[in-house]
């Protein structure tokens, strides 16, 4: 938890080599919003946390053209990001919210304890590695407090879910509401050993009798989950055969069409598949299940709900950076916020249209 509010500390040398961009920041103070700056250092330390979020690159050499795609790509959306939470933050303060001494301490207890820290010394060691002071933890928190106030008070508490809504999107989203049918399997397989100039015609005789025997077997009442650990040459038998529970409309056509024919409990006919041959128990059985509105309703106005939230956000955004000076003092940190802002546009209206 405690890493959800304390910025990584990396060497920030990685984002210089990573990312043409940081040639180009000279000066200290990156834009102002409303009088508020974002510095090279604040963003630095977005970008940082960003690439420590991405295991994927936590070996690459700071010079590294991966890394150096990565930070280029992620640039746009966190300048938009610190903007628009700055937007935020200053309409909280705006609507005279804050956060109380008392308010502070239950959400460090709560840090403290989600952690596992006990003792002081532990909580102010997690902080040097951080590379984050208590004050600037307090502040993160409280931006992150009045963020969510206000995306409470000017957003989310004006929507409302109509009935009708809520038909429309049950009938546009009824695979959200529907639990495919699913099946689990018992297996055996027998194994027909191959050398470089194939199958030898014996030895694959010799398999398929196996499995006929195996077959007879189970017919005749042995437990199929021991005969499955003795005999069979699949990574199943550690689980007496087990596998599934799998979706019936996963399978293969011709395997789906062979599963169908059984009842639960039923063993299948001897089957020839890739590199052997392979028995069948059909252990359980379940069918397509729906959810009908009624029984869904509370979810549905959920789902429609935070999607006009996200919408109305967007829109409450846009307000507010209509009204906003914003000085850039960077020129290519202000191309890239307005690509974020293009590219934010086109997924909105995709989204609308569909």
């Amino acid at each position: 938890m405690l890493k959800r509010f304390v910025a990584c500390a990396l060497v920030t040398s990685a984002i210089a080599a990573a990312a043409p961009i940081r040639a180009e920041i000279l000066e200290q103070v990156l834009v102002k919003v409303n009088g508020d700056i974002i510095t090279k250092t604040e963003f630095e330390q977005r970008q940082v946390q960003e690439l420590r979020n991405r295991p994927a690159l936590a070996n690459l050499s700071p010079t590294s053209p991966e890394l150096r795609k990565a930070v280029t790509e992620m640039t746009p959306d966190l300048i938009l990001e610190a903007v628009d939470r700055l937007l935020l933050v200053q309409r909280g303060r705006e609507l005279g919210y804050s956060m109380s001494d008392d308010a502070f301490k239950n959400v460090l207890e709560s840090i403290k304890k989600q952690n596992n820290i006990t003792t002081d010394e532990q909580f102010q060691q997690a902080l040097r590695e951080s590379g984050m002071t208590l004050p600037e933890l307090r502040q993160e928190i409280e931006r992150n407090m009045l963020e969510q106030r206000v995306q409470q008070a000017d957003v989310m508490d004006k929507i409302s879910v109509t009935e009708e809504e809520s038909r429309t999107y049950y009938e546009q989203h009824r695979t959200e509401f529907t639990t495919p049918a699913e099946i689990t399997l018992r297996e055996i397989f027998i194994e027909v050993p191959q050398d470089d100039r194939g199958v030898n015609v014996a030895v694959d005789d010799e398999a398929r009798e196996k499995a006929n025997d195996v077959r007879h077997r189970l017919l005749a009442g042995e437990p199929f989950a021991r005969l499955a650990g003795e005999i069979s040459a699949a990574p199943s038998k550690a689980n007496g055969g087990l596998v599934g529970p799998l979706k019936e409309e996963d399978l293969a056509p011709a395997l789906q069409k062979q599963i169908n024919a059984l009842k639960v409990g039923d063993i299948s006919e001897v089957m020839r598949v890739g590199r052997g041959y392979q028995v069948l128990k059909l252990e359980s059985r379940s069918e397509t299940k729906i959810r009908q509105f009624d029984d869904a309703r509370d979810d549905i106005s959920r789902r429609v709900a935070d999607r006009k939230m996200r919408g109305e956000l967007l829109k409450y955004l846009e307000r507010l950076r209509e009204q906003a000076t914003i000085v850039w003092r960077n020129d290519e940190l202000k191309k890239a916020y307005e690509l974020a802002l293009q590219k934010r546009a086109t997924t909105a209206a995709s989204q609308t249209t569909n």
